[in-house]
C-alpha cells in the first residue's frame, strides 16, 4: 500500500536550504520514491493560512518511507537543513 511522506517547511535560511534540496532530492527515488508535491502555491479552504512550503513524496509504502529518512544518505543530507529551516516530517498510508 502506497505511503506519503508529507513534510512542512518553514525555510529560514534559502540559500542553505537550496543545498538541502539538491542533495536530498535523488535520495527519494532510491527508496522508490517520487515527489507528488514539492513547494507549489498552497490554497487555504479553510482554517489558518498554511505560510510553510508543503512537500508530498509517495513511496511504495510506510517502510521506505521511514527506511529513506533514517538512512545514512539522508541524515548526511539532513545536516544541510539543520538552521536553514524548521520541519516536521509525517509518514500516512494511503487507502
Amino acid at each position: 500500500m502506497s505511503a506519503y511522506m508529507i513534510a512542512r517547511v518553514r525555510v529560514t535560511d534559502p540559500q542553505r536550504y537550496k543545498a538541502y534540496v539538491e542533495a536530498s532530492t535523488p535520495l527519494a527515488a532510491r527508496f522508490g520514491g517520487r515527489f507528488v508535491a514539492r513547494g507549489g502555491k498552497v490554497h487555504t479552504l479553510e482554517g489558518p493560512d498554511e505560510g510553510r512550503r508543503l512537500v508530498v513524496i509517495e513511496f511504495p509504502d510506510a517502510e521506505k518511507a521511514k527506511a529513506w529518512f533514517a538512512s545514512e544518505e539522508y541524515q548526511a543530507a539532513r545536516k544541510l537543513r539543520l538552521g536553514a529551516a524548521e520541519a516536521e516530517f509525517l509518514v500516512v498510508e494511503g487507502v
